[in-house]
């Protein structure tokens, strides 16, 4: 009897205790002291980033021991649809990864997020960073996390094994793409099934070809994407045509970094934040990067865009968690360990990047940077300016468009999105 008892007793004792640790309450767990322990779902694109976030939220978590993060990222081509559904159905993240520019800001103006101007160290960060989280009311909605760069990566092995120059210029990037084409060498790892790698292609190559010029005429409105300056950056399309690998158009951004993995190609154009991808993947392979051409001038500029921010979602029944969360982001200390994890450039003043090629690239957009045209300026309505103008380059690529028609429908649909914006802003402002 006495025994029965005992086993009894311990079996509810481990019973209670497992519930304590993992019964919910109120959509709150309690820990094994009988405190409440808020979970925060976290939702991202980055499946390749996981890792590196969890060592960073185990950093909060240590801080905030009432506090769990899930980090639940998914795939980049399928995010957008998976968060706009659940958004829609009320169903959403406590905290979700916000495209930047116009994502952002229709995401804010439908009212799924809530403001965040009053977050401690909110304003301490670039006034430029955050125009990227704005919604149209001018209100922040989210944290910016870095300023990507497009970049040209290469294999160092294979240059200095044919003994090539880092082009510096436009025809001398030619130059070496021909000298690695006739050593059996795909000379640019690209894909074009999926249509916004060709804008960041388009973006990363077009700089010096349509000018800084070019770039303050179009903010300032005084041309527009039919301009000769623009049809200068599609030539440059065409002639990269040779180097790329054959059928490029049928494969994707895997199967271009799997030619740059294996060594089948000696360079691969995209975002700076695919370094620390490739250290992950060919940490034996040394890799750098080429910043951008020279100009007549001289000058080197960088293609560079806000990437993205985390926003707290409207309807979240953990909102003071979720903002102790958001305020970390805003802290040096985050800024850091985001930097060092993940081999960026931080948002955050007062970061100083570990890896060399990080401390190049911030070097090189501090000294002279330009936007990502299509992205920052072209990204509005839907569809966008950026995925019209993009198609149009799979339709060049595939002989079912020309550079003139191309422009034209752009420009069109440019002309159509800024027509919608505007009476969008006369419709937000007649609620207010």
């Amino acid at each position: 009897m006495k025994k029965s008892v005992v086993w009894m007793l311990a079996t509810l004792l481990i019973l209670g205790m497992l519930t304590a640790c993992s019964g919910e309450s109120d959509g709150k767990k309690e820990s094994a002291m009988g405190e409440d322990v808020v979970e925060l779902e976290l939702y991202s694109w980055r499946t390749e980033d996981r890792e590196a976030y969890e060592k960073i939220i185990e950093v909060f978590e240590e801080q905030n021991p009432d506090i769990i993060v899930n980090f639940q990222p998914y795939e980049s081509t399928e995010y957008n649809t998976i968060l706009t559904n659940a958004l829609v159905s009320g169903t959403g993240p406590d905290i979700a990864q916000l495209r930047p520019y116009s994502g952002s800001r229709t995401i804010a103006d439908n009212d799924y997020l809530l403001p965040l101007d009053d977050v401690d160290g909110i304003n301490d960060i670039d006034e430029s960073f955050l125009e990227a989280a704005k919604g149209s009311d001018d209100k922040i909605y989210g944290v910016p996390l870095t300023l990507n760069a497009g970049v040209i990566f290469y294999n160092q092995n294979i240059f200095e094994e044919l003994g090539l120059n880092i082009p510096e210029t436009w025809e001398e990037f030619l130059e070496v793409s021909r000298e690695l084409k006739n050593n059996d060498i795909v000379p640019i790892a690209q894909g074009g099934r999926d249509a916004y790698l060709l804008s960041m292609l388009h973006g990363v190559i077009s700089p010096t070809a349509y000018g800084e010029n070019y770039v303050n005429d179009v903010i300032e409105g005084n041309t527009d994407l039919i301009d000769s300056r623009m049809k200068d950056s599609l030539d440059r399309m065409e002639e990269l045509e040779e180097f790329l690998p054959e059928d490029f158009i049928a494969l994707d951004d895997n199967d271009a970094q799997a030619m740059f993995y294996a060594e089948e190609a000696a360079m691969y154009i995209n975002g700076d934040y695919r370094l620390e991808t490739f250290e992950s993947n060919i940490p034996e392979i040394p890799i750098d990067v080429i910043t951008g051409f020279k100009d007549e001038n001289g000058e080197s500029p960088v293609m560079t865009w806000v990437d993205s921010s985390y926003g707290i979602v409207e309807n979240t029944e953990n909102e003071e968690e979720a903002l102790r969360f958001i305020e970390f982001l805003t802290t040096q200390e985050f800024g850091q360990l985001f930097s060092d994890n993940l081999n960026r450039v931080s948002a955050i003043e007062g970061v100083t990047a570990e890896h060399e090629v990080v401390q190049k690239i911030t070097k090189a957009s501090e000294e002279n940077s330009t936007p990502y045209l299509m992205l920052v300026h072209y990204g509005e309505g839907s569809p966008s300016t950026k995925t019209i103008f993009e198609d149009g380059l799979q339709g060049l690529y595939l002989n079912e468009t020309s550079k003139e028609e191309l422009l034209k429908k752009s420009q069109e649909n440019a002309e159509r999105a800024a027509e919608e914006e505007v009476e969008e802003l006369e419709m937000i402002e007649e609620d207010d």
